[in-house]
């Protein structure tokens, strides 16, 4: 009889705020407002059932090529965002920690970004990482170009190369790789999310739009994890 599987780390792709916000005749930055106040209400879930690491995909590095009123608009809410919500995430004893190509956003936003992480430093029951204007293949590639120039500099040599050298190099050195990933919306994609980390994670796709996703389906989906039978690759 196998042993219960142990969730520490969940990944989610907050898909569906644009089609939420159609279906109810609204405008998109409704939907994704409606979207980031439904992060409160999964991180006290996670936090709930255990869940010591939540991975969210807020914000791609593909997504800048969106109009330019909506990435305002997105900015925007990022901004409230960060002043009140993420305060309030992070006076409940949540770490936050952010992940991608910071040098994207505006200067104003980026401080905010380090006063949190320094400010929650210290939190941990849960640590919630929000990657924002991220993108995996471009996270790999500054990893790549990080080993070759510690080969160049002499620091390393190429028989050093290894799995866990290069994974110390990535944005989620300090994290855990995820054992789930949820995925909102109906897609099944994986969006140049977390390429090199989702090696042996569950996948699991919902045609829940993201603002609706909530603590049931979310505790469905840990217990159907619980209950599988992990290889990783063996006969």
């Amino acid at each position: 009889m196998g042993t219960e599987n142990i969730c520490k780390h969940i990944a989610i792709i907050m898909d569906g705020n644009g089609r939420w916000a159609k279906k109810r005749g609204m405008p998109r930055t409704f939907g994704h407002k409606k979207g980031a106040e439904n992060v409160i209400k999964i991180t006290r879930a996670m936090k709930e059932s255990g869940v010591k690491y939540l991975t969210l995909y807020a914000f791609s590095t593909e997504n800048w090529q969106r109009s330019k009123d909506e990435v305002d608009a997105l900015m925007q809410l990022l901004n409230e965002y960060l002043d009140k919500e993420m305060k309030e995430i992070m006076e409940n004893n949540v770490r936050i920690i952010f992940i991608g190509e910071k040098y994207m956003l505006s200067k104003d936003i980026q401080e905010k970004m380090d006063s949190l992480e320094k400010e929650s430093a210290q939190n941990s029951d849960l640590t919630l990482c929000i990657a924002l204007s991220y993108g995996s293949r471009q996270e790999i590639i500054a990893a790549v170009q990080n080993i070759a120039k510690d080969v160049q500099d002499g620091k390393l040599s190429l028989s050093d190369i290894s799995i866990e050298n290069f994974a110390e190099r990535l944005y989620t050195k300090d994290v855990p790789d995820p054992d789930i990933l949820i995925r909102t919306s109906g897609e099944q994609r994986i969006s140049n999310y977390l390429l090199w980390q989702l090696a042996y994670t569950e996948l699991f796709f919902t045609d829940t739009l993201w603002p609706d996703f909530n603590s049931d389906e979310l505790n469905g989906i840990i217990d159907t994890f619980k209950s599988r039978e992990r290889r990783y690759g063996k006969n």
